[in-house]
């Protein structure tokens, strides 16, 4: 009865004070920091004129009419039954306000299509549910994955300024450029959408469409999957830091760097616990939306992976399941996604935590060698 009695009294202190309950409310949309944005924005607001005119032009002639041709005041209705002028005007007065609103509408629509000579190309992947970051170019790419705490999204932490739209690796890009986005999917249909861009996509597996922008304004610019995408769908964020082209040509340069170093770490000889240590993070990123980071799952869809016929059984089994996936399952295929190292630590970890302890480790080089056999 108490919680009954809070919830009717929250729902009533709504209802009584609707200007705090729906104190960040807005009716309208945001001019955005691109041409782009800005140019979706002219638009919405040059038709959202012409209505506002047409609403008023119409309902005063009949509310006028209403009023100045009522028949308490004698008034006889005219009978415009075939009138040739007045069919003639109500076509055409309409037909010239559509070509009066098309044309803005086609300038700005050809110019979101325009993907042509740009200077940087990105590859965006959807993921269930994160977001991958190919630089065509440069040849790097890495995932981008929601950090907001748990603790925050089970209410038993305080929510942060930018809570559900925080990630580990933001796209970055620089200031000035023409920024080309080829856009798909690994699994099921999402959509990449930034509204400070006025960019917003569909990511369809099979498929690769395009976007573009370019940024004049340095900052940090958030966005969501707008597809519903799975039962994670709220928690893939996009965020985007747009940098002056100076700090980005050493960032492309810092990524190229580690990128041939995670290479390298194939030929490395690795401890267990060096293992155990990276796969612990890389299972918190990769594996622990589904099988949960105590390993538990969460049955049907996400089997148990603490004492699971998969974490103590066969270790080529578990390869093989880690890097090619479960046809016909929510269990994607990592192979991949993850470079060597990561999977081999997954599964290391795997193996060894939450009580399995196997004892047993696979290494990068013998995940390498099982693709390579594929």
């Amino acid at each position: 009865m108490r919680v009954h009695a809070q919830r009717v009294g929250a729902l009533l202190g709504g209802l009584s004070f609707p200007a705090l309950s729906m104190a960040d409310w807005t009716v309208n949309m945001t001019p955005g920091v691109t041409g782009t944005s800005n140019d979706i924005f002219d638009l919405h607001m040059t038709i959202f004129w012409i209505c506002v005119v047409i609403g008023v032009v119409v309902f005063g002639i009949m509310f006028w009419s209403i009023f100045a041709h009522r028949k308490s005041q004698g008034a006889k209705p005219a009978n415009f039954h075939e009138n040739t002028l007045v069919e003639v005007l109500w076509t055409l007065i309409p037909l010239v306000i559509l070509i009066v609103m098309a044309i803005p509408a086609t300038t700005t629509l050809i110019d979101m299509y325009d993907t042509t000579e740009s200077d940087v190309d990105i590859k965006v992947t959807g993921y269930q549910w994160k977001w991958q970051y190919e630089y065509i170019n440069e040849d790097f790419g890495y995932f981008s994955n929601l950090t907001t705490p748990k603790d925050q999204i089970n209410n038993r932490q305080t929510k942060g300024e930018n809570y559900l739209l925080e990630v580990d690796n933001p796209m970055i890009i620089p200031v000035g450029k023409k920024v080309r986005f080829l856009l798909t999917a690994n699994d099921v249909i999402h959509s990449w959408w930034v509204p400070d861009f006025g960019v917003k996509k569909d990511a369809i597996p099979g498929f690769i469409n395009e976007a573009w922008t370019r940024v004049d304004k340095p900052g940090t610019y958030r966005g969501q999957c707008t597809e519903l995408c799975g039962k994670d769908h709220g928690f893939m964020p996009v965020v985007v830091k747009a940098v002056p082209e100076d700090e980005y040509n050493t960032w492309v340069a810092d990524q190229k760097a580690a990128a041939e170093k995670e290479r390298e770490l194939t030929q490395k000889d690795w401890t267990m616990e060096e293992l155990m240590e990276r796969g612990e993070k890389a299972y918190a990123t990769a594996c622990a939306a589904c099988h949960q980071a105590d390993g538990s799952g969460a049955p049907p869809a996400f089997p148990a992976l603490k004492g699971s016929a998969i974490a103590t059984g066969d270790m080529a089994a578990h390869i093989d399941v880690v890097v090619n996936g479960v046809s016909g399952t929510a269990m994607q295929a990592f192979g991949g996604q993850l470079n060597e190292a990561d999977l081999a630590a997954i599964i290391t970890y795997e193996r060894n935590a939450w009580g399995n302890k196997m004892g047993d480790m696979v290494t990068p080089k013998e995940i390498f060698d099982y693709k390579n056999q594929q």
